[in-house]
């Protein structure tokens, strides 16, 4: 339900902190550090096919909201983590825009980012068909690099999602020095190389989160499982989300092997999925959760935000689960059943959540979102 809530209002509503009973008075100020490039999406849904030469064709559904690495700084702090980025922003209505909904309606950190005059902003149409997505974008090089953005030293925090990249940045080895844990993910290499060397790094991380064809690709494995393993041998925490098939993990610390199968659900547009899995697994994680309920709350954060138009203002908040948990406890059979054994661990977090509990937003430019 589309609330009157201006994005300045918005900051006054309820935040969950499912990290409350393990803060101290030496607790770092910053949950989760992310870095990256702040694009402002359009998303078009509902297209039965992709245009083709000197057609236009109409979807069913469009949003617009902050993307990138945006994506994944609201989907962590919808779940309550204090979310710091590091990011350039353009001073043009698009840097505008995402610098606003970021920091006043998001309540994301951003003392780290700067606006750069004359600088474009990163601009992506993102095209949902068949559950899938085609993108377009435009960008430039960020004019100065995270490591610079903090001058060389990032704050202290308890964990940082970090590229997996041949050459970490400088800010990289500082924050773990600093006792971050570092979360590993990776984008698409396009020059099809996906050089193995790359792989060494992971011995500075505690986690590494790639799909089944990035850790493939990455391990010369023909499948996920076999990825899997091959990362479980340089990483404490190795996780392979395979689409619609959930995800499968390894933690060699505790000794726990898993594999959780997703939600079943009507996908209307997958943008921000794989940063909203993310997320969830590294709140999973600082929380103290076993490697099960770690993987199955990251599932359900995905398919409850492909649901939804607008990659990262379709993230879930604790509200969003409170509804879902609800809903499941309404009709108690069938799959509905299973899920609620599997979810079982949510019940004492979700008994006494407030109903003005943070939910999704509204995944346009207009500045309201759901009450």
């Amino acid at each position: 339900m589309v609330g009157e809530n201006t994005v300045g209002e918005n900051t006054q509503r309820s935040r969950f902190d499912p990290l409350a009973g393990k803060r101290g008075a030496d607790s770092p100020a910053v949950d989760l550090i992310l870095t990256g490039s702040v694009f402002f999406d359009i998303i078009f849904t509902g297209l039965t096919d992709l245009p083709s030469k000197g057609t236009e064709i109409f979807s069913e559904g469009m949003g617009s909201c902050p993307g990138g690495v945006a994506n994944q700084a609201i989907a962590a702090s919808r779940l309550g983590l204090n979310t710091s980025l590091a990011a350039a922003f353009g001073d043009d209505g698009y840097g505008d825009a995402n610098w606003t909904i970021l920091s006043e309606q998001e309540q994301v950190d951003l003392s780290h980012s700067q606006r750069f005059d004359g600088w474009h902003s990163p601009v992506t149409v993102s095209l949902s068909v068949h559950k899938d997505r085609s993108m377009v974008s435009h960008g430039h090089p960020s004019p100065l690099t995270a490591t610079e953005l903090f001058a060389a030293k990032p704050p202290k925090a308890l964990a940082a999602v970090v590229p997996l990249e041949v050459e970490l940045e400088p800010w990289v080895l500082t924050a773990q020095r600093q006792g971050t844990k570092l979360f590993g993910d990776v984008g698409w290499d396009p020059s099809g190389e996906w050089p193995q060397q790359t792989l060494k790094n992971l011995e500075h991380f505690y986690a590494f989160m790639p799909n089944a064809t990035e850790a493939m690709a990455f391990t010369r494995c023909d499948d996920p499982w076999g990825a899997l393993y091959a990362l479980a041998d340089q990483v404490p925490v190795a996780v392979v989300t395979v689409g619609e098939q959930g995800a499968m993990a390894v933690d060699s610390e505790t000794g726990e092997e898993e594999w959780v199968p997703a939600l079943p659900v009507n996908a209307w547009d997958p943008t921000g999925a794989g940063d909203c899995f993310g997320a969830a697994f590294v709140m999973g994680s600082l929380a103290g959760w076993n490697l099960a309920d770690r993987l199955s709350f990251a599932n359900l954060c995905a398919s409850l935000s492909v649901q939804q138009v607008g990659g990262s203002l379709a993230a879930p908040g604790w509200g969003d689960i409170a509804d879902w948990w609800h809903k499941m406890n309404t009709a108690r059979e069938g799959v509905h059943k299973q899920w609620l054994r599997r979810y079982a661990y949510l019940e004492d977090l979700l008994r006494d959540m407030p109903l003005e509990v943070v939910r999704r937003a509204t995944a346009t430019i207009a500045h309201h979102s759901d009450a």
